[in-house]
């Protein structure tokens, strides 16, 4: 009972966060340092391991796949799976854990140092809402980043993929059927589905860690409790989310 209590006003409280945060969003044009900081922080300094596991996610799909699909004669169907892979789920869902581990742990380690160490009080003192501040240009900086991150990932996965299919013996198909196999099963509506899905990732990822960082109480210790649990709490919901979006968007484009 406790802990269904304690998801309760955990979900209160982010969207009581949300609603504040939003109110703000008029002062978004004079917070334009802050958010150009957060892109930078959030997109720039993501992408390389972005491009490395997209890369690498791309040719175990090519290899895993070419090997079952040669014995079956499809072997330049490869492209299509591949594509379809990256661009419908591993993309958006690798994407959104990496922030989840790499950008959502070090908000809720900073906003719960600020609590902690009373920063955050200093600013309600001036009359400074942390929601304005701190909250709201990095909701703004992971809706702009979160699409570029998973379009890169995409792109990168499919050559991965491309390159494996191409150099392992047992598969050697050229780059032009790969890619043929691609354009022809690929549609528009699936690259759009998966950038949906991480934007939504991303923006819950980011609110949650901002939630939990600001509600920390306690000393020290309480900041490392605090980043486990936005980690935590942010890789169940990608994949709750993933599995109701889904759903959602095969209905409306099926």
């Amino acid at each position: 009972m406790k802990q269904i209590t304690a998801i309760l006003v955990g979900f209160g409280s982010t969207i009581q966060l949300l609603v504040r945060a939003l109110s703000y969003t008029a002062t978004l044009p004079r917070q334009w340092a802050r958010f150009i900081e957060q892109c930078y922080l959030i997109g720039y300094t993501t992408l390389p391991i972005v491009a490395i596991l997209s890369f690498f996610i791309g040719s175990v799909l090519a290899l895993q796949a070419g090997y079952s699909m040669a014995d079956f004669g499809a072997k330049e169907f490869i492209g299509t799976l591949v594509g379809l892979s990256m661009a419908r789920e591993l993309g958006p869902v690798m994407v959104a854990i990496l922030v989840a581990g790499r950008v959502g742990s070090a908000i809720a380690a900073e906003l719960a140092s600020m609590k902690v160490y009373q920063e955050i009080d200093v600013l309600e003192t001036m009359n400074i809402p942390p929601a304005r501040m701190l909250v709201l240009p990095r909701l703004a900086a992971i809706l702009v980043m979160m699409p570029v991150l998973a379009i890169i990932a995409d792109l990168v996965g499919w050559y991965g993929g491309a390159i494996v299919a191409k150099y392992t013996h047992a598969i050697a198909i050229d780059p032009e059927t790969y890619f043929a196999a691609l354009r022809h099963f690929m549609k528009f509506k699936d690259v759009v589905n998966g950038l949906m899905k991480a934007e939504v990732f991303g923006f819950g990822v980011v609110l949650v860690s901002c939630n939990i960082g600001l509600n920390t109480s306690g000393g020290p210790r309480e900041v490392g409790a605090s980043v486990t649990k936005a980690v935590v709490v942010s890789l169940i919901l990608i994949l709750v989310a993933d599995y109701f979006i889904t759903d959602v968007l095969q209905q409306i484009f099926p």
